[in-house]
């Protein structure tokens, strides 16, 4: 594991942007009047040629991305997840999913760490949605360094990718030789007990869990799980089979996203107990983005708790 730096995936998408234009991908981004919020400002000021801010008209911004990527671009359409998956739903099932359109869009300011910009903003219901559109790919980094590798196999990838970053700078999880592949999970720690599946933020906060765990002697394997779709199965089919429970952490709400995607492939393979981490189901409110997260258990003090619920159903 690398040294505790923290910073925002937002802003490693950005950055990401900007690097894949100065290597020469053909690619155009799009915004809708939140440039400097969502990072694509740093694609603006370096390639302003390719940039184009469709205004505040989310599902406007799609269309156009649709129609660039129809002509031959790999598009980049940015907004925040409440409004690029919410806003403009219709106009990505329809104009970019049933196509199967590179477009490529990049959601910031997912979930409960969206912080003091209330309910409103705090979307934790994307995943679920963009788990339904069929050949949808899905991912959700843990840091700066799995949000970098995700803008760069995203533009490898035949077909439109959803990717979701946040607003609050996280730790570091992953060293700078990182290697990252759509649609496998990665192991960061083995264990006998239980296994730990998590995203996003989570991620470190199921590391922090399992050392908590350890020194009361219990074994967790921890899975670091940013391909939210396509699902990595013979890693969570090998999970179930080698602890016998598992328990996912992410920052969404728990229906519709990692701890369905988790249960849907152990209930038809290894039925095992699946303890979901997540928002529960309610709508988020205004406040410090860091108090938010203990308040709704997406902690590492919380994870504890379930697993041993898990461990105890087994």
């Amino acid at each position: 594991m690398a040294d505790v730096i923290k910073c925002a995936t937002r802003d490693a998408y950005g950055k990401a942007l900007v690097e894949l234009a100065d290597k020469g991908e053909n690619i155009i981004v799009l915004d809708a009047d939140l440039a400097a919020a969502t990072k694509t400002g740093m694609f603006k000021k370096a390639h302003p040629e390719r940039f184009i801010d469709v205004g505040i008209a989310e599902s406007n911004l799609m269309g156009v991305a649709a129609g660039l990527a129809a002509t031959g671009h790999t598009v980049f359409a940015s907004s925040f997840a409440m409004f690029a998956a919410g806003r403009a739903f219709e106009q990505i099932r329809n104009s970019i999913g049933y196509p199967h359109l590179n477009v490529k869009i990049g959601a910031t300011h997912a979930g409960i760490s969206v912080g003091e910009d209330g309910a409103s903003h705090q979307c934790c219901e994307d995943i679920a949605l963009m788990r339904t559109i069929p050949g949808m790919v899905i991912l959700n980094p843990a840091d700066d360094i799995e949000a970098r590798a995700c803008v760069f196999a995203a533009v490898k990838h035949d077909g439109p990718v959803y990717m979701r970053f946040g607003r609050l700078a996280v730790p570091r999880v992953f060293d700078e030789d990182y290697k990252f592949e759509i649609g496998k999970g990665n192991i960061l720690s083995e264990g006998g007990d239980l296994t730990i599946i998590a995203s996003g933020l989570m991620v470190k906060e199921a590391i922090e869990a399992g050392e908590k765990l350890k020194a009361e002697g219990i074994s967790a394997r921890i899975v670091n799980m940013a391909t939210i779709k396509p699902i990595d199965r013979e890693l969570v089919i090998d999970c179930a089979k080698k602890t016998g429970a598992i328990v996912t952490a992410e920052e969404h709400n728990i229906i519709g996203g990692l701890g369905s995607a988790v249960a849907e492939v152990v209930s038809e393979t290894v039925p095992v107990p699946v303890v979901r981490v997540g928002v529960n189901d309610v709508f988020g409110k205004s406040g410090p983005a860091v108090e938010l997260l203990h308040i709704y258990g997406l902690d590492a003090d919380n994870i504890v708790a379930k697993a041993k619920q898990a461990i105890s159903h087994k």
